[in-house]
């Protein structure tokens, strides 16, 4: 189980000089109490070539090529957790997971949608099986407000029905004019 408040049931304190309800930001997705957790269930894979990939078609560290687009993204990272810093329009992010529990177990979908946003998950049920061990999902994200503001967050979690329970946090922020999203 991932928890996002403490062993007294208040919510997990940000460590600043003025205490503040922590967010995603500061405990990712929440601190894990490893008695309770069975194993993984399924992993987000990612190596340091697929970093070195991302800066180089970014053009960080190289000059752009062997790109599968024409400009590189953070949301093409595989990373066990979304930031969309720029909703303006929708916007579809891919995840890819593989599994290393059981061999035969399907995962369903379930998510708290950040504030002011329409999510979609595809697909929403997954199957894994001896010859099925690598999936991918896509999730789509809509603003449903018109109001510029602070990021929002949500979650996603895939439950095999069972004791696993695979979580990432989620963090939007709806921009509706690029001129206010340079001022933080």
């Amino acid at each position: 189980m991932i928890f996002t408040y403490d062993n007294n049931g208040m919510p997990i304190q940000a460590n600043e000089r003025v205490q503040n309800i922590a967010d995603p930001f500061d405990f990712v997705a929440g601190f894990l109490d490893p008695v309770m957790v069975p194993g993984p269930g399924f992993i987000y894979d990612i190596t340091a070539s697929d970093y070195l990939k991302l800066f180089n078609c970014m053009g960080v560290l190289g000059s752009g090529d062997d790109c599968p687009t024409v400009k590189g993204s953070l949301d093409d990272l595989n990373l066990p957790s979304i930031t969309i810093p720029n909703l303006r329009t929708p916007r579809t992010v891919t995840r890819t997971v593989t599994n290393v529990g059981q061999v035969n177990v399907m995962y369903k979908a379930f998510f708290q949608v950040p504030t002011g946003v329409e999510m979609v998950v595809e697909p929403p049920v997954f199957v894994f099986n001896k010859d099925r061990r690598v999936q991918s999902f896509r999730i789509t994200f809509k603003a449903t407000w018109k109001v510029q503001g602070d990021y929002r967050f949500g979650s996603l979690a895939w439950h095999d029905g069972g004791s696993y329970w695979v979580q990432i946090p989620i963090a939007v922020r709806i921009v509706i004019q690029e001129i206010y999203s340079k001022i933080s």
